[in-house]
C-alpha cells in the first residue's frame, strides 16, 4: 500500500494539526459511498489506528487506511491547491475509473 503525500500537502497537514490542537494525531483517508461518481473521500485526524487500519508513514505524517479500502486507495497522491476560490487537498487516484467534475467523487 502506498500513499504519496506532497511537501506542500504535508505542510498544511502539520500546520491544521497545529491550529486544531492535533499534532502528534494521523490522517485517516476515507472512502464512503456517495457523490455523483459513485464513492467520496474523507479526511479526518484519528489519535491512533482502529483495528482494521493499514499504517503508513509518509515525510513524518502518520497515515491510516482500512484495510478493506486499501485497493481502491493505493498508489493515491495528496496535494494541496490554493485557487481564487480557497485551499483545498486533492486527492490523485489512478485507481478512479471515473471522476466528477467538481473532484470530490469518484468511480
Amino acid at each position: 500500500m502506498q500513499v504519496v503525500l506532497t511537501d506542500v500537502a504535508v505542510t498544511e497537514l502539520q500546520k491544521a494539526m497545529k491550529e486544531m490542537g492535533k499534532e502528534g494525531e494521523g490522517l485517516k483517508i476515507l472512502v464512503q459511498p456517495g457523490g455523483c461518481a459513485g464513492f467520496q473521500y474523507g479526511l479526518v485526524f484519528q489519535k491512533s489506528p482502529e483495528d482494521g487500519d493499514s499504517v503508513i508513514e509518509h515525510n513524518g505524517v502518520k497515515i491510516y487506511v482500512r484495510e478493506e479500502m486499501a485497493p481502491l486507495l493505493d498508489g493515491i497522491t495528496i496535494d494541496y491547491m490554493q485557487t481564487l476560490m480557497g485551499g483545498g487537498f486533492k486527492i490523485d487516484n489512478p485507481n478512479a475509473t471515473s471522476t466528477c467534475g467538481c473532484g470530490q467523487s469518484f468511480g
